[in-house]
């Protein structure tokens, strides 16, 4: 990978024997770890950033912002305050990074507090290694065997949960959290409480962090693109970024979400382009999958394949935006009627968590008629999806006061599309608006029933009246009840076109390009499931097949794994 965190904690020589010193751009040797950092971007204001002294080391990795109105540098900052507050001093730190720091001989590792970076850790003979490269991690860690629970979440969700990984001795950072030599836990930074309407404005108060989490990230260097769809979400950052320089949207010249875009580029001064995806959309191939770290599906990466018709330095985007502040996680409500689902404003009053995170996730019922051969504890996927719903509610139930907001807790920490985010900051200058910690802070003070689009829309009017001049394709009318309205007749009424995507049809490539016969061929009982999940289980057999052992998996034991898979790395 082209940027890493990597370190060796109560290192007792495993450093050299896993990474090359040359191949990274800082190496801190301290008393308790050795830790290597490589980022093109390191020393630019809100980028990754190291500071070594008599004390001890600090090193930030990602995007990273001090407080306002601070003007040290963020990571001798980080280490003057982790001296006087201890782990405190991580939640006075703004954006989406990863941090480590060395005083007095003892060293930590910690998350942002939404985790948008994961990080991999293993116990090993020679210190605790971590890193975010889990194929580095791999390397270290003798006997492993492939975790079978983790694996099955992979192939049913699509996604593993929580701290799991799909081998046994491997796992991630917590969400929110922190390791050590010898601990792992949590700090206190992501925790559902309120705040009083009274004295907080949810529309006011939203429309002044956005404004001010886009200005902190307004003078990085070189030139300057946003991933543009005709929504609402990377609208916002083209209407408030002073200097966007190109605007670039995936799909057919011709389709109307992509003429929209263009149009709203047009409006803000940008130049368009489209990306018309190839064969590379369905990323089949190794150097895409890597960017699922084993736990999320590449299929996120929508951009992947045209990365070399992208000539930016720094790319912005609208990833979170609909999740910390558009409720994505959140029970709609809804009337069935006829056979068809209707979707009405507010919130189900009854929501199934399991129901509705194993939709936005990415169960598909289809693998049902495997699963009770392959796993005896449970009958059907389902079952096993809500047991693992279950623990983690229990896991985490300090942090919220309601389901609604409890759904929202496990589907931002089991994220899906992370690697969408992965593949960006891997390959330009990437910021990541949404984590703006101002933002997840108001996601964390409003009520699950004003997050929401509508109170979106408000906020940024507030900042730019004019920026629905061009509106969503498939949100023709400023009434949430007539939109619904025009997507069911254009359902059911032959003479007129339904609201689309503009992405390639991805059953139509798949079929196209013979990937049953190139991915699975003498495996007939895979070509009967649905494309998404046959991509799913490429995913995860390549992935960990290059991990570690190019024969170990085949891609009946994804849906089926053995009771016990031991491998040797």
């Amino acid at each position: 990978m082209n940027k890493e965190l990597f370190g060796v904690l109560d290192d007792d020589g495993a450093f050299n024997e896993l990474a090359s010193r040359p191949s990274f751009d800082r190496v801190a040797d301290g008393e308790s770890a050795t830790v290597a950092i490589r980022d093109p971007a390191i020393g630019f204001p809100g980028r990754s950033a190291i500071h070594s002294d008599e004390r001890g080391h600090c090193i930030l990795w990602g995007e990273i912002f001090p407080p306002d109105g601070v003007s040290t540098q963020v990571a001798e900052y980080t280490l003057d305050r982790y001296e006087e507050v201890g782990t405190d001093a991580f939640a006075e730190l703004n954006g989406s990074f990863l941090a480590f720091v060395e005083l007095d001989d003892e060293a930590i590792v910690a998350t942002d507090p939404a985790r948008t970076w994961q990080c991999f850790y293993a116990d090993t003979p020679d210190g605790r290694v971590f890193g975010t490269n889990p194929q580095r991690v791999l390397s270290a860690v003798p006997n492993t065997e492939v975790d079978r629970r983790g694996l099955l979440e992979f192939a049913h969700m699509g996604v593993v949960v929580d701290e799991r990984t799909v081998f046994d001795r491997l796992s991630t950072i917590p969400f929110d959290g922190y390791i050590t030599g010898e601990e792992t836990g949590t700090l206190s930074r992501f925790v559902y409480d309120p705040a009083d309407p009274e004295a907080f404005d949810y529309v006011d108060e939203l429309a002044d962090r956005i404004e001010r989490a886009i200005a902190r990230r307004s003078n990085y260097p070189g030139k300057t693109g946003l991933l543009l769809s005709g929504g609402y979400d990377s609208r916002t950052i083209v209407a408030q970024h002073p200097g966007i320089d190109i605007c670039y949207t995936l799909g057919e010249p011709d389709h109307p979400e992509v003429e929209v875009a263009r149009d709203i580029a047009g409006q803000y001064g940008a130049d368009h382009k489209t990306l018309v995806a190839d064969d590379d959309y369905l990323n089949v191939d190794e150097d895409v999958i890597e960017y699922s770290m084993g736990t999320r599906e590449s299929v996120h990466v929508h951009h992947a394949g045209c990365d070399e018709k992208m000539d930016v330095d720094t790319i912005f985007h609208g990833l979170f935006f609909d999740t910390f502040l558009r409720g994505h996680f959140l029970p709609r409500n809804a009337i069935e009627f006829l056979g068809n689902r209707f979707p009405l404003q507010g919130l189900n009053p009854d929501p199934n968590p399991t129901e509705v995170l194993s939709s936005k996730f990415g169960y598909h019922p289809a693998c049902d008629h495997i699963f009770p051969e392959c796993y005896e504890e449970f009958d059907t996927s389902m079952d096993l999806i809500d047991d693992v719903v279950d623990e983690q509610f229990d896991k985490w139930s300090d942090r919220y006061d309601n389901v609604y907001d409890s759904i929202a807790l496990i589907g931002i920490q089991n994220q899906p599309t992370l690697p969408f985010h992965f593949e960006l900051a891997d390959n330009y200058i990437e910021s990541f608006v949404a984590a703006d910690a101002e933002l997840i802070d108001w996601h964390l003070k409003t009520p699950p029933e004003k997050r929401n689009t509508k109170t979106m829309k408000k906020a940024v009017r507030k900042l730019n009246p004019d920026i629905f001049r061009h509106r969503p394709p498939d949100r023709p009318h400023h009434s949430f009840r007539k939109n619904q309205v025009e997507k069911f007749l254009r359902r059911k009424m032959p003479v007129i076109d339904p609201f689309s995507s503009p992405w390639p049809d991805m059953d139509a490539q798949y079929a196209e390009n013979e990937l049953d016969r190139k991915l699975f061929p003498g495996y007939p009982s895979i070509h009967e499931l649905p494309v998404r999940v046959k991509l799913r289980i490429n995913d995860i057999t390549k992935w960990m097949n290059s991990s570690v052992d190019e024969n170990l998996l085949t891609p009946n034991d994804v849906l089926c794994p053995p009771p016990k898979i031991p491998t040797e790395p």
